[in-house]
Formats: C-alpha cells, structure tokens, sequence
C-alpha cells in the first residue's frame, strides 16, 4: 500500500511541475547562422517577422486591429525586443497593427519610406514612433539595416513614387549565408520593370509577393529575374479583392514556383540555415 501511495505522489508532483513550467519555457532562439522568417497570418493585410541570433526585424504589422494577433504572435515566439520595424508604405492593412506593437515591445529602430498620408492610420504609427523615442529612418535604394550576422539590404523605392501609395513601397532582400529572401511590400509592376533596369542581383529563393498577388505586381518578367523556389502570398479567406488573383497564380504554377499562402496555410514559417530554406505552417500562430 505505501509503494502504490508513492507511486501516485510521485506521478502527481510531475504532472504539478509540467504544468506549472510548459506556460513558461521561452522557445529557444535561432542558433548562429541560423535564420528564422514568419509570415505571420493577419487576414487580408501583411507583417513578416525575420529573426536571428542578434536580430529581431519586423515588416509591416497588418490592417488596424490585427496588432493584438502579432504582439501575441512575438510573445509565443519569446520575443522581447524588436531591432527594428519596416513600414512598407502608408496603407493601413500594413501599418494599421504597429502602433499597437510599438507600444508592447522596445523597438530600437523603424524603418519607412519619405512619404505621408493624411489617414487617422498613419497619425496613429506617427504618434506611437514618437511614444517610442526614435526617429524614422527615411528608407532609399542602397541603404542597410546594421547586422552582425545577416544582410538586410533596401531595393527601392529607387525613386519618388507617384499618387500610387505603393509605388513608395519599401523592397528588402535579405541574405543569410547563401540564402535569399526578397519582401517586396505592395511594389507594382513600375517599381519591378526599374528593379530590372539596376544593376541589383535581384534572385532569391524566397519572394514575398508584391499586393498580396493581385496583378499589379509579379509581372512574368520578375519573377523569371528573380526566380524564386518559393513564393509568399500573405492575404486574408475569402477576400473581397480575390487575392491572390488566378492569372498570378497560373504564372507561378507555369514557373515551377511552390506557393505558400497565409489564408490557405495559417503562418508560414522558413528556417534558413545559410545553405538550405526548409518551410513549414506553423497552426499554432493564427489569428484569435
């Protein structure tokens, strides 16, 4: 009888302590050289998170509301700091949810191009910059976001965009190793047809989708240009815009392109080991 009792006790105390520890364990960060990239499932909107050892990086933050689904997001990863924040371009499904992340995460650096809006959206990111303490840094072709293990290197804007909101749009390529990712915001097809007229190594083995697939970007040239082994398309089930559109999709299938969809497949997660992108969903991180 006092064997049984211990046994019980004891099966007790284990279940007590795995209970009482799972709630805390902080998933463990990118080793060195190792590179993690998330597109992060927000609906109908965008926000990318791109994490190594030193650096924690966050493009776009989705429409207004969805800051609450990535500031968790960042919590279940164990994020407790950002290096920086990218705001592509003034539209809200891109910067509707960073006022509420920058309020909910020190962030050393933000990042957006030399353009503004007249939106309550963008007054809110403006104001939650200012609460922050930092000054956004004007995004140009050429400039870099400091990294002691990767290369985040700005595309364009190349020039001064048009009354287009997304001709503004902030394109990062990232380098880990010899893995690439280009994140091309809402870029249109203007922005691309200048991308192939510079002189920039534009492959990649992962391209972020310019406007969530619709067919203002992703002309058949780029994406021969940069020809990629994967494609991210970040939009929202059932979308009133019928993002990403089929013509997008059919010159994706006819490029031997593999689509990773955020309203198909929840958060897309990509870890880079500097000679090799695996890719997996991750089900656990979707929106409330």
């Amino acid at each position: 009888m006092l064997k049984w009792g211990s046994t019980i006790l004891l099966a007790l105390c284990l279940i007590v302590i795995f209970y009482t520890t799972r709630d805390d364990e902080t998933p463990p960060a990118p080793t060195a050289g190792q590179m993690e990239v998330y597109g992060f499932d927000v609906g109908q909107g965008d926000s990318t998170f791109i994490r190594t050892k030193e650096d924690a990086i966050l493009i776009d933050g989705g429409n207004n509301g969805k800051g609450e689904d990535v500031v968790r997001y960042l919590n279940e990863l164990g994020v407790e700091r950002l290096t920086a924040i990218v705001a592509t371009h003034p539209d809200a499904d891109h910067i509707g949810g960073l006022d509420t992340v920058l309020d909910a995460f020190p962030v050393e650096s933000v990042y957006a191009p030399r353009v503004t809006h007249t939106t309550e959206t963008y007054r809110d990111f403006l104001l939650a910059v200012k609460r922050e303490g930092v000054t956004i840094k004007s995004v140009k072709a050429g400039l870099e976001i400091p990294s002691e293990v990767a290369r985040f290197t700005f595309l364009a804007p190349l020039t001064n965009g048009t009354q287009d909101l997304n001709s503004w749009s902030a394109v990062l390529r990232v380098e880990n190793g010899q893995d690439r990712f280009l994140f091309m915001g809402d870029a249109p097809i203007r922005t691309e047809q200048q991308l192939l007229e510079s002189d920039e190594y534009l492959r990649a083995d992962v391209l972020k989708l310019g406007h969530h697939g619709a067919e203002t970007s992703s002309s058949l040239p780029f994406l021969q240009a940069v020809a990629p082994k994967r494609a991210l398309i970040s939009a929202g089930k059932d979308n009133a815009y019928r993002h990403p559109r089929p013509s997008v999709l059919q010159e994706l299938k006819t490029e031997r392109i593999m689509v990773d969809r955020t309203d198909k497949n929840g958060t897309i997660q990509y870890i880079s080991s500097g000679n090799g992108i695996k890719e997996s969903n991750r089900t656990d991180l979707r929106p409330d």
